[in-house]
C-alpha cells in the first residue's frame, strides 16, 4: 500500500458506503477505494506476514499472515474478491463459509482462509 490510511478516514470512508447502501445509491469510487484499502490495512495489523495474498481488485492487495514470505511470480496462497464482497467479510456481514459457497471468493493454496481474520473488530 502506497500511504497508511487513518482511522478518521478510514471511518470517514466507511460511513459513507454505508450512506451510499442506505440511499441505494453507488458509493463513489475515491470513498469504496479508501474503504477497502483502509480494511486491507486492518487486516495486515492483525495478521502481519508474507504467507497469504488478498486482493481487492482493482483498490488494493496486501500480503499478510505469519509464515514463508513470497517474494517473486505468482503468490502459492491468494484469496480474490471484489469490493462489496471485502467490505461484508471484513464486517462481518457476510461469513468466510458463505462467501467461499457462494463463489464470491477465489482462494487458491494452503494457507488462502481468512475464517480465523475477518470479521476485522
Amino acid at each position: 500500500m502506497a500511504r497508511t490510511i487513518t482511522i478518521d478516514e478510514g471511518r470517514a470512508a466507511l460511513r459513507a458506503v454505508d450512506a451510499a447502501a442506505e440511499a441505494s445509491t453507488a458509493p463513489a469510487r475515491a470513498e469504496l477505494a479508501t474503504a477497502v484499502r483502509y480494511l486491507l490495512q486492518l487486516l495486515v495489523e492483525r495478521a502481519p506476514g508474507g504467507t497469504l495474498e488478498v486482493r481487492v481488485p482493482p483498490f488494493g492487495a496486501v500480503q499478510c499472515v505469519p509464515g514463508p514470505r513470497h517474494t517473486r511470480g505468482t503468490p502459492p496462497n491468494v484469496v480474490e474478491m471484489d469490493a462489496a464482497t471485502w467490505l461484508a467479510l471484513a464486517r462481518g456481514t457476510l461469513g468466510w463459509p458463505e462467501a467461499l459457497a457462494a463463489g464470491r471468493v477465489q482462494a487458491s493454496g494452503m494457507r488462502a482462509d481468512l475464517s480465523g481474520l475477518v470479521p476485522l473488530r
